[in-house]
């Protein structure tokens, strides 16, 4: 198995120089061969096959032999499988070309015989030595580094993530009545079929005032000024702020769902098409952060031998009466809040849908 721990690196002004060199390589690389590949293909009609090692014997492009060779062949594969995906289904879009200002500052490294290591002082890597960095987490002593991902955020902190390779062998819990259905909510993070209701802490929402007013100050200043980069790195971090807080909260929720229960029953929802202003709640969406949960709950309960049931999204979930199963069509209207059955049965709609999925998603467990 495979799993990444990322750390905060503090790296000294000569390290910072030698990361933005290795960034600015790594986008050089990947926009001549792809230029290459494109011009190539237009006269044989057939995929060019080149390396980065042919770039470095090139005049004016001597520079490439400072900054790590597996980093660039890193950026060779990635460019290989870009090219290929897009062949195999052209709605992935062809590969473009990086620019300078608007593309992730990013580079990937292999470890070949200690060059990525942790240390006492940091983390280790090729053409940079140790890095000083925030060891939250020291991993097992039989798991190997395989890379590194060197990434420095738009608000200017530098950060590796470390993929290591081991063994694992998850023993599957047996079945059991410990099982739990959720229903996203529109005003919060989802409805359970326990009667339980998680609300969503709106980080966006409480600090859009913030945003706007320093968003408006950044228009304001003259573009590449000093005033100006000033003015994007305090957007930037509140916009990390913004996204650090979101992403803690559901992190805690997902370990905290996955630790309790043993099956967790979900609907397969479509979030980037339910954020649309046509559906009337786009902010609201992307703020609650609800497809990411759903991922986060789905590794964490892989990884404890337990079950992550998913029902169809067209499963009437908040039309059906979960005591006698009659179908109030009515009840599409996401205005109507309320579900009430002829029966006598009366509850939340999102309640009474996380109820449905959780029968249904038993159904789709045994049957399997």
């Amino acid at each position: 198995m495979n799993k990444a721990i990322k750390y905060r690196l503090y790296p000294t002004k000569e390290q910072e120089e030698m990361f933005a060199k290795t960034f600015g390589c790594c986008r050089k690389i990947w926009n001549l061969m792809l230029a290459d590949k494109i011009d190539y293909y237009k006269t044989t009609k057939e995929m060019l096959q080149t390396t980065p090692a042919k770039y470095k014997k090139m005049d004016g492009y001597k520079y490439f032999k400072e900054v790590d060779s597996l980093a660039l062949a890193n950026v060779q594969l990635h460019l290989q499988t870009a090219y290929k995906n897009f062949f195999r289904d052209k709605k992935i879009g062809f590969p473009k070309f990086k620019s300078a200002k608007h593309s992730r500052r990013t580079y990937t490294t292999n470890n070949q015989n200690g060059t990525v290591a942790l240390t006492d002082k940091g983390i280790k890597l090729p053409k940079i030595g140790i890095v000083k960095a925030k060891i939250h987490r020291q991993p097992d002593m039989d798991w190997k580094i395989k890379s590194a991902t060197v990434s420095q955020d738009s608000d200017g902190k530098f950060y590796a993530s470390i993929l290591y390779e081991y063994e694992q062998t998850i023993n599957q819990v047996p079945m059991s009545d410990n099982v739990i259905g959720l229903d996203y909510k529109s005003d919060g993070l989802y409805a359970d079929s326990n009667g339980n209701v998680c609300g969503s802490p709106k980080y966006y929402r409480k600090s859009q005032k913030k945003l706007a007013r320093l968003q408006r100050q950044l228009s304001r200043k003259k573009k590449d000024s000093n005033n100006c980069n000033k003015a994007r790195l305090k957007v930037a971090r509140l916009q990390k702020h913004t996204a650090n807080q979101r992403l803690d909260f559901l992190h805690k929720k997902s370990t905290e769902i996955a630790n309790q229960y043993d099956v967790v029953c979900v609907e397969t929802l479509d979030m980037k098409n339910m954020s649309n202003k046509g559906f009337g709640n786009g902010k609201a969406t992307l703020d609650n952060g609800y497809g990411l949960f759903l991922t986060m709950l789905e590794y964490k309960l892989s990884d404890r031998g337990k079950y992550f049931v998913k029902v169809d999204k067209w499963y009437p979930s908040s039309q059906l009466c979960y005591c006698c199963g009659r179908q109030h069509k009515e009840m599409k209207n996401l205005l109507a809040r309320q579900f009430v059955c002829d029966c006598g049965y009366k509850n939340d709609r999102d309640i009474n849908a996380s109820l449905n999925i959780k029968k249904e998603g038993l159904r789709l467990l045994t049957t399997v």
